[in-house]
């Protein structure tokens, strides 16, 4: 008897100790790239900072393009911000690599109007915001501080699973592209948006989110727009 309670408390010992030095989950690393639009720099950033497993990191255009050469591998997702309209063909190439090897991509709000007359980033994202098109009809629109309705079209994906229908005071775009081959995720029925406001898709080995909300801090402080950015992270992860 003694014997079997000597055993015993060794086996708990054992499995205290070896929760204790246990390694902590590891955290998604992510980055951050921005540029080419103004935005509350201190809210956008402390949205990323209330999730708790995520790690960000953040670069701006024009250094941005440069990473898809050097350090794109060393993250687990990236997360667009920004509406840049400048890129080399060499960082073309370099930023197909990447996505074509399975690099998840998660793109925010203004990011849809990035890269104007690079129809390849169009079919990466799914999507795109029209600045200056030729046919003037086919021009995209934007209005700000409007509130509209948030409709979640399939509550079984990953990107949206435990969110409700919601109500978003925001930025909306209207007139813009959405490809047909996407996977609509979220819809809103404001007269002035596009119908059609969050989806994914994948693009070669890529897993893809685009959500047009989030222009500034309150939607960087709804939580039902923080669960679906945070969940989008995690979804293109692979986590």
């Amino acid at each position: 008897m003694r014997i079997q309670c000597t055993l015993w408390l060794f086996i708990s010992v054992v499995l205290l100790i070896g929760a204790a030095i246990a390694p902590a989950a590891q955290k998604i690393k992510i980055l951050i790239i921005t540029g080419g639009h103004d935005f509350e720099r201190e809210q956008f950033f402390a949205m990323f900072s209330s999730m708790a497993d995520i790690e960000f990191t953040s670069v701006e255009h024009p250094a941005a393009n440069d990473i898809y050469a050097t350090s794109a591998a060393a993250y687990d997702a990236l997360v667009y911000y920004d509406m840049n309209q400048e890129i080399s063909e060499e960082q073309k190439k370099a930023f197909l690599s990447v996505v074509e090897k399975g690099k998840g991509l998660v793109f925010l709000h203004h990011s849809l109007a990035s890269y104007q007359t690079w129809d390849d980033y169009m079919q990466i994202q799914g999507g795109r915001y029209n600045e200056n098109p030729q046919d003037a009809a086919k021009k995209s629109t934007y209005k700000h501080d409007v509130e509209l309705n948030v409709y979640i079209l399939d509550r079984e994906h990953p990107v949206t699973q435990g969110v409700s229908d919601f109500k978003i005071y925001d930025e909306v775009y209207g007139n813009f592209n959405v490809l047909p081959g996407v996977h609509p995720l979220l819809k809103t029925d404001h007269p002035e948006s596009g119908e059609i406001i969050g989806w994914a898709h994948e693009y070669g080995a890529a897993k893809i989110v685009y959500l047009q909300s989030g222009h500034d801090h309150h939607a960087y402080e709804n939580e039902n727009y923080r669960a679906l950015v945070r969940q989008a992270i995690q979804w293109v992860a692979a986590r």
